[in-house]
């Protein structure tokens, strides 16, 4: 027993400064080994009502699902009950769709029936139009071929000298004929040497005839413009000018030699050009054609500017016959100054008629007044009150106090009254 006893307290090893011996250490193992059994212990009663609880759980998830399945399938039974009426529903739906659609079909069939009658009525329509225009443009081109053939005619008038003359003659007199009374003018008359110019028109008061001349010279001016449009170089250009220019100087020449005599006609004569842009062009690029025409009295005139003297001639004419009936526009004159001192006389006295009917107006609205015043005093009666005092006696009011009262009018007292009538008359 001794030995047992020395065999546990031989120490082991030191805890703290202390010495741990066998016997101790011992002991804490059986101790540690007693607690380990209780903790086993322990944790198997746990297991166990882990175990049970975990039964209970899974009894009681059964009877969830079971409740969740019945509820699933009555969910799936009202499901394909509502299945079934939307079926039904779509299915009212789909031939009520189907029937809207086949009378959307037939109203759009009919709308687009009546757009295409209307567009082939209206395409007819367009199609009558478009051959009246075409009848329109055939009529058009017809008329453009005849002035086309009309142009040919007039070029080959102008080609030739006397035709070309005749056309400047014909253009001449109607402007002539348009703006000059008959008997002032004379067409190809015949002079004292034997010329027969275009036109002479008379001038007033005695004065020599004017004479004009249509024969301009196109020939050369017509070389000119096709040498300018051939392009056939300068040299042949500058000759067609210097042959225009030498053939209307020679023209000028024969106009102051055979038409300018003295006391028979004008020391001034018109060479009619038929052309504006001829008559723009010669003044443009010939100036010395145009103080050649000058310095032998000669004027060149385009169309206008023949229109223009004509109707300066025109006025010196109307002039003449005014001072030639100038006696008798004096006698109207004398005979329109009479009746104007008469019908001076008779507003005179139509004026004084009218003076005394005002007056007479004037009156007649003063004695309107004054009725009209005297009237408004009677039917403004002024009714007066006779005061009582406190004695018996009866104060007469003095005539300053009737003013007073007068002025301000009707005054009633409440014990006593009286009417009196005051008639105002006016010295009118």
């Amino acid at each position: 027993m001794e030995t047992d006893a020395t065999l546990f307290s031989i120490p082991l090893f030191e805890l703290n400064g202390h010495a741990v011996t066998l016997g101790q250490t011992l002991l804490a193992v059986l101790a540690g080994l007693v607690l380990l059994a209780i903790w086993l212990a322990a944790t198997l009663m746990r297991g166990a009502s882990a175990r049970a609880r975990a039964e209970a759980d899974a009894a009681a998830r059964a009877a969830q699902a079971e409740a969740r399945l019945a509820e699933i399938l009555k969910a799936q039974a009202e499901m394909q009950g509502r299945m079934g009426a939307m079926t039904e529903l779509f299915g009212a739906r789909q031939a009520e769709l189907n029937q809207s659609i086949g009378q959307r079909i037939d109203g759009m069939t009919q709308r687009i029936g009546s757009t295409l009658t209307d567009q082939t009525r209206s395409t007819h329509e367009n199609l009558a139009k478009l051959q009246e225009r075409l009848a329109v443009i055939d009529t058009a081109q017809a008329n453009i071929q005849s002035l086309a053939r009309d142009v040919v005619g007039l070029q080959a008038i102008l080609s030739n000298k006397q035709t070309r003359g005749a056309f400047g003659q014909s253009r001449m007199e109607t402007i002539i004929r348009d703006g000059l009374p008959f008997g002032a003018f004379s067409f190809q008359p015949t002079l004292s040497n034997g010329m027969r110019p275009d036109c002479t028109i008379a001038m007033p008061n005695g004065a020599p005839d004017l004479v004009i001349d249509a024969k301009f010279p196109l020939e050369a001016w017509n070389a000119m413009r096709e040498a300018e449009a051939a392009g056939s170089g300068e040299q042949a250009a500058l000759s067609a000018q210097q042959r225009f220019r030498r053939d209307i100087e020679v023209h000028l020449r024969d106009i102051s030699e055979k038409y300018l005599i003295p006391g028979e006609t004008q020391d001034t004569a018109f060479l009619f050009v038929p052309s504006e842009s001829i008559f723009a062009e010669i003044h443009e690029n010939f100036e010395a054609i145009v103080h050649k025409a000058q310095r032998s009295r000669v004027v060149i005139v385009s169309p206008s500017l023949l229109m223009l003297s004509i109707q300066v001639i025109q006025a010196l004419l109307k002039d003449a016959r005014m001072r030639e009936q100038a006696h008798l526009i004096q006698g109207e004159v004398l005979r329109l100054m009479e009746d104007l001192s008469r019908l001076d006389d008779r507003t005179r006295k139509l004026q004084a008629h009218f003076s005394m009917a005002q007056k007479d107006v004037e009156l007649i609205l003063t004695s309107s007044d004054k009725l009209t015043r005297r009237g408004a005093r009677i039917e403004a009666l002024e009714f007066a009150q006779l005061a009582e005092e406190a004695k018996p006696a009866v104060a007469t009011p003095a005539p300053d106090a009737d003013a007073a009262a007068a002025e301000k009018g009707p005054k009633f007292e409440p014990r006593s009254s009286t009417l009196r009538l005051r008639v105002v008359d006016e010295d009118d």
